[in-house]
C-alpha cells in the first residue's frame, strides 16, 4: 500500500430558504389491529387540513425539506360479520346483512423528512417522505343495523364483540408514517402534490394490560390525498461546501 494516496473531493450543496403553506384533502382507508382478532374490511373516511413545508437544501440532485400537516381525520374500523361458510350474517328482524362500523375522529399532526428528485421550480418531481405522527382524539360515532347489546352469536364465525360497548380509552395516538408521490411546480401558481401514504400506529385505543380484554388495538391506515402549496418569501440559493 506504500505510495498510495487518497484524494478527498468536496461535496457541493445549495442552500434553500423556501417556506410554503397550503392545504390538503383526501381519502382514508383504515382498520384496527385487534388481538383477539376482529374480522374487518377497510373503513372509509375523509381527511383534510393545513400543510407547511420548508425547503432547506438541494444536495446533489436531492431536494431536502421538512413537511408537516395538521389534519382532521376520520379513522376507525368496519367489521366483516360472516358465518362459518364465509357468508354475511343475516339479521332475523331486518332480513339484511348485519353491519357495524366505528368512526374515530382525530387531529393528526405528521412531521416528515421530505426528499424529492426532479424539477424544482417548473415541472414535475417525484418525492418520498417519512416521519413520526401524533393524533389527538376528538370524538367517535357508531353505525350498526342490529342491537349491539344482544348480538347474534349463534351464526357468527367470530364471536369477539366486547368492542361494541367499549368507547376509546386512550385519547392520544402515535406512530410512524411514510409515503410517496408526485409534485408539479409552477413559478406563478405554486405546487400541486399527489401522494399515497401508510400510517402504522404504535399505541392502542384500548388498555393493553393483562387485565384488559384486548392485548393490541392499534390504528393503521392508507391515505390517498392531494395538496396545494404556495411559497412565502424569497428563495435564496447559496452554494455550500461540505468537506
Amino acid at each position: 500500500m506504500l505510495g498510495c494516496s487518497l484524494t478527498a473531493w468536496s461535496q457541493i450543496g445549495e442552500h434553500r430558504n423556501d417556506f410554503s403553506i397550503g392545504g390538503n384533502a383526501g381519502l382514508v382507508m383504515s382498520n384496527i389491529g385487534f388481538d383477539p382478532t376482529v374480522p374487518q374490511t377497510l373503513h372509509l373516511g375523509l381527511t383534510a387540513g393545513l400543510s407547511a413545508r420548508y425547503v432547506c437544501e438541494k444536495y446533489f440532485k436531492t431536494i431536502c425539506s421538512v413537511y408537516a400537516e395538521a389534519n382532521i381525520t376520520q379513522a376507525g374500523w368496519k367489521e366483516d360479520i360472516l358465518t362459518a361458510q364465509d357468508q354475511p350474517v343475516i339479521n332475523s328482524i331486518t332480513g339484511k346483512a348485519e353491519k357495524y362500523s366505528r368512526t374515530i375522529t382525530y387531529l393528526q399532526i405528521p412531521v416528515f423528512a421530505h426528499l424529492a428528485w426532479g424539477k424544482e421550480e417548473q415541472g414535475f418531481n417525484f418525492f418520498f417522505q417519512a416521519g413520526p405522527q401524533v393524533g389527538f382524539y376528538l370524538g367517535e360515532s357508531t353505525s350498526a343495523n342490529f342491537d349491539t347489546a344482544s348480538p347474534n352469536l349463534t351464526d357468527r364465525s367470530n364471536t369477539v364483540v366486547a368492542q361494541y360497548d367499549m368507547p376509546v380509552e386512550k385519547k392520544f395516538d402515535y406512530g410512524i408514517a411514510a409515503g410517496a408521490g408526485v409534485e408539479y411546480s409552477h413559478r406563478r401558481f405554486g405546487h400541486f402534490l399527489m401522494e399515497a401514504r401508510y400510517y402504522y400506529g404504535l399505541g392502542n385505543i384500548y388498555g393493553d394490560t393483562k387485565r384488559d380484554y384486548f392485548g393490541k388495538s392499534n390504528v393503521s391506515n392508507i391515505v390517498v390525498k392531494a395538496a396545494y402549496l404556495f411559497s412565502l418569501g424569497n428563495k435564496n440559493k447559496v452554494s455550500v461546501k461540505y468537506n
